[in-house]
């Protein structure tokens, strides 16, 4: 009998994206009302469910609506997202998905991501035409041998780094960049690909997990909470370190195991299959000053993006153009003249098609969710599910319940303006400070992110052609240490 083979990204979000449409029969249609602020008028929008009006932005149109939320934090536009609104919750006439909405699903995903597909595919090109040069293999070979024997400063740079970037600004699609730079070395440091993208994907996973400082996580949810975003910020610093402590120790035994015996590698069948994805020509390239330069523009490109981002508010537009605009400098002073350019930055691109085509079907998934209208209702009977619980109980219970929701909605500052201003009070109903909630809703989706196929994990996978069984084979043993050392922190942290 012929072996089952576990399907690929694709085939999983697709079959995810058919059972949720089969929910949208099951599950009935609601929605809360929301509050959206007009910083052009000064005033708030309120959209009910047969009803638009429009109220003074005061705060004490937000106490009548039982916000417990700043009005600075609306009109200084921390909060620029439309929010439920508490008790509004109203079930509606069923909306159930069919076939043709199904099928329709991954190309309205791709529209919508749209922005992160093109920084992808233009992402793929910047890299096709640094390899074409031969300066990329050059300085790989370099760091290779100037970490002979030291191989683990490696990982715990790579992912310490990422991980800051992660806690400061929820550096997080950003990180798909990464993969085909850094896998390459790795590779090279006699390492497997499953380490490579533990470091990257795991960094930056642990660092928005346990944001400080994150505009996109940790401060749009306090806001949104109505807390000073400080609050609860120390227990959240000792959470990423020891959560860091815990990862690396991980991915620096498995590492340490596939140097001594490849053949522990969880990959090895594939090891001659992902090497070639990396090959490049390998004829000898003179390291001269051209293509030094060639390579300072390249990470110049990643230095740029990080800053305008943390900085000058850059999103995917931006990124982009960096990008483009670096490539073309690139093949400038490498002297690629026009046609080879265009030809080898299409076939760069190309490499990358895959990636951007599962990032647009995961997206998918939450257009049927919002259509068939059963995303409010999920928040509806999570936050109802809570009701007379103790202390502790109720803090494992926020904690799973944002893992579950974050399954149907991925976007970290989309799920804290709409669950916020629901779930936060809940922690007045059982005596506990507000932070619970919002590292409830932290630690859950941070967790649940490391094995979502709804977020980042598949196209990430993607780019070295590693199955999702073969990293939850790598990470389930991790996975649950660190479930059960935050459930622990969570439970204690109620009675402190």
């Amino acid at each position: 009998m012929k072996k089952l083979k576990f399907p690929s990204a694709q085939t999983i979000l697709l079959i995810i994206a058919g059972l949720v449409t089969l929910l949208t029969w099951v599950i009935p249609a609601g929605k809360y009302e929301t509050l959206g602020y007009n910083s052009a008028d000064n005033t708030f929008t309120k959209i009910g469910i047969t009803e638009t009006e429009n109220l003074p932005a005061t705060q004490q149109t937000l106490e009548n609506l039982n916000i417990k939320i700043p009005l600075e934090k609306f009109t200084n536009g921390d909060i620029y997202k439309p929010i439920n609104i508490p008790n509004t919750y109203h079930q509606l006439k069923a909306k159930p998905q069919g076939f043709f909405d199904f099928v329709k699903s991954p190309i309205k995903g791709v529209i919508e991501a749209a922005d992160i597909i093109f920084l992808v595919l233009i992402i793929g090109g910047l890299i096709g035409i640094i390899n074409s040069t031969g300066a990329f293999d050059a300085g790989i070979g370099w760091l290779a041998n100037a970490l002979k024997g030291r191989e683990f400063i490696l990982i715990i740079f790579v992912t310490i780094l990422v991980a800051a970037g992660g806690t400061t600004f929820g550096f997080a699609e950003e990180t798909i960049a990464f993969f085909p730079i850094l896998i390459p070395v790795f590779l090279a440091a006699r390492y497997d690909a499953i380490v490579g993208i533990a470091c990257i994907f795991l960094g930056s996973t642990i660092g928005t997990m346990c944001s400080t400082v994150n505009p996109f996580s940790v401060i749009i949810a306090s806001d949104a909470a109505g807390i000073s975003w400080t609050t609860g910020i120390w227990g959240r610093f000792i959470m990423l370190l020891a959560c860091l402590t815990i990862s690396l120790i991980y991915i620096i035994r498995y590492g340490k195991r596939v140097q001594n015996d490849p053949t522990k590698s969880i990959v090895y069948d594939q090891q001659q299959q992902i090497a070639a994805l990396f090959k490049h020509d390998k004829k000898k390239v003179n390291f001269n000053s051209r293509l030094r330069l060639a390579l300072f523009v390249f990470a110049l490109c990643f230095v740029i993006m990080i800053y305008g981002v943390v900085f000058l508010e850059w999103w995917f537009i931006e990124m982009t153009t960096t990008f483009l605009v670096g490539s073309i400098i690139i093949g400038v002073i490498a002297k690629i003249n026009e046609s080879d350019f265009i030809d080898t930055f299409i076939r760069g691109a190309s490499d990358l098609l895959g990636v951007a085509l599962i990032i647009g079907i995961a997206r998918g998934v939450t257009v049927i969710m919002a259509d068939g209208l059963i995303s409010d209702t999920l928040l509806f009977y999570a936050s109802s599910a809570t009701e007379g619980m103790n202390k502790g109980v109720f803090a494992s219970a926020m904690t799973a319940i944002y893992a579950g929701l974050s399954f149907f909605i991925p976007s970290s500052s989309g799920m804290a303006v709409l669950t916020m201003p629901i779930m936060s009070p809940l922690a007045d109903s059982v005596g506990i400070g507000r932070e619970i909630v919002v590292n409830a809703y932290q630690y859950g989706m941070g967790l649940f992110y490391m094995i979502n196929p709804t977020g980042l994990i598949l196209a990430s996978l993607a780019v070295v052609k590693i199955g999702f069984d073969k990293w939850l084979k790598f990470i389930m043993p991790l996975f649950i240490t660190l479930v059960v050392f935050t459930l622990i922190v969570m439970t204690i942290s109620c009675y402190l």
